[in-house]
């Protein structure tokens, strides 16, 4: 497939997250598995780029001290453990297995986006929830897994958990979710590396995506505050149902 492509894939889903504050991974592979390549292909390319945006997007927010070093480390090292094991299960799967179970892993985290922004709520648990190392680390290890095997799934996971059951300012989950993605990224990279045997992966995809997305990191940064969020966030949700039915009901 022409490079371009995949950065027009990479410059969508980058707009989306920039928007939204997550959803990178989440809708590059949606855009991916459309444009025809494998589940664990498009993952490993996912992760491979996000390598890059997340550094920036980690420096970033330290820059700002949007970061909780405490929740940072406390979701990171557990986060990269299941991203890791993640990105081996999938890539131990047959192929044909695992386009139903991305898909449906999409479908699921597409429902969650919807709900998430159809029905917010302001319910909030103790103020201490989170600096609680059990819950966190359960969360980042549930995040990095399905993150990694799914294709995308960290910030639609994480982020909205924290935001409705801890105390902590909301910038601060924002760039301390971000940040720790990057080792999110950087381990299930690793992941697919040490099953490079098993994958037949075409590099133009990864720099397509890492491409785009870095063309539209800055643009997207400046149109956070104006593009309308909530919205934004359904019709992603809806286009990603849409499209992953579809996928499951074809086979």
């Amino acid at each position: 497939m022409n490079w371009i492509y995949f950065a027009i894939a990479g410059s969508i889903a980058q707009l989306v997250d920039g928007a939204l504050g997550m959803g990178f991974g989440l809708t590059s592979s949606t855009l991916l598995l459309t444009l025809g390549a494998s589940a664990a292909v498009a993952s490993a390319a996912v992760h491979a780029a996000e390598i890059g945006t997340t550094l920036v997007s980690g420096v970033s927010h330290w820059h700002a001290e949007n970061i909780d070093k405490k929740v940072l480390v406390r979701l990171a090292i557990p986060g990269g453990i299941g991203a890791l094991l993640g990105a081996t299960f999938l890539s131990s799967i047959d192929l044909s297995s695992s386009k139903i179970f991305i898909s449906t892993l999409l479908l699921f985290m597409g429902f969650l986006l919807l709900y998430r922004n159809l029905f917010s709520t302001t319910f909030q648990m103790s103020s201490d929830l989170q600096n609680n190392p059990k819950f966190l680390r359960f969360l980042g290890f549930s995040g990095g897994f399905v993150d990694a095997s799914g294709g995308g799934g960290w910030g639609p996971i994480v982020t909205p958990t924290l935001m409705t059951t801890s105390s902590m300012e909301p910038r601060k989950i924002i760039g301390t979710v971000s940040a720790s993605e990057f080792i999110v990224a950087v381990s299930a990279s690793i992941g697919f590396l040490l099953n490079i045997n098993k994958l037949d992966i075409n590099w133009s995809i990864v720099g397509g995506l890492a491409l785009g997305g870095a063309l539209m990191a800055p643009i997207a940064a400046k149109l956070v505050a104006k593009l309308p969020r909530r919205p934004l966030a359904i019709l992603v949700g809806v286009a990603i149902i849409v499209i992953n039915g579809v996928r499951i009901i074809q086979g």
